[in-house]
């Protein structure tokens, strides 16, 4: 069964309601799927100070992606809700990377900013035949790993979207049964206010969401846009 946090009834009318993002009566509610906010920078240390500066808790090493060129930093956001800062590993330089399209758009940033989202799932073969029967192309699922500071390994597996909106759509993520979700253990005081999307084609996008049976809010933007408001002991980090 596919965890009902991942997916709601089909045929729900109700998925999606463009609104005002953060007006100061309305607040853009978590999706409660949501897993983490990918935030890219190109260099791990700036991205870091970055978040610190704004909420007052420094994101730890997480560590590498072997073969894919980046390492990372994390920062829980509630319960199965982190953030996950993201850059090049020096260390990889030169190496033959296998799926270069996140390393080359880190790379490329001037400041950090949103670059990716991730959904959970408890039953991702099963998210996999929902998408297909959807019609929505995808790629997986595809294993992942990574060696955490402690040496104990997480294992997952992801569902990665043909099209993702450049962003603007999530990819799917089941965490292996031995690894512990990094919202748990990453440093925390900080929480997820608000998350939404928007675009100019707002309306096409939330039908794909429709299809995708995601609940996000959705908004009407003169370009793409995510939007997150982190909330942390010493301020907020408004992203978008």
């Amino acid at each position: 069964m596919i965890s009902r946090r991942i997916f709601l009834a089909i045929g729900s009318g109700a998925l999606l309601m463009p609104r005002k993002l953060f007006a100061a009566d309305v607040v853009a509610k978590v999706p409660s799927m949501l897993d983490h906010i990918l935030l890219g920078c190109s260099h791990l240390d700036q991205g870091i100070a970055f978040v610190e500066q704004h909420t007052g808790v420094r994101p730890a090493i997480g560590g590498v992606h072997p073969g894919r060129g980046t390492r990372n930093a994390l920062l829980s956001l509630g319960e199965l809700h982190y953030l996950e800062v993201i850059a090049p590993d020096p260390a990889q330089a030169g190496a033959e990377i296998t799926r270069p399209a996140m390393l080359n758009k880190v790379k490329a940033l001037t400041a950090p900013r949103i670059i990716d989202w991730a959904v959970h799932t408890d039953d991702i073969n099963g998210a996999a035949e929902r998408l297909r029967k959807a019609g929505i192309a995808f790629q997986g699922p595809l294993p992942g790993s990574r060696k955490r500071p402690d040496g104990k390994m997480l294992n997952w597996q992801t569902l990665n979207l043909e099209d993702d909106y450049d962003g603007l759509l999530p990819f799917f993520i089941q965490w292996g049964a031995g690894s512990v979700h990094p919202s748990v253990d990453a440093p925390s005081g900080c929480r997820l206010e608000s998350f939404a999307v928007a675009d100019f084609k707002h309306a096409e996008l939330a039908s794909v969401f429709r299809k995708l049976e995601i609940e996000v809010d959705v908004e009407k933007t003169e370009r793409p846009r995510i939007f997150a408001l982190i909330i942390g002991p010493r301020g907020k980090l408004d992203l978008r």
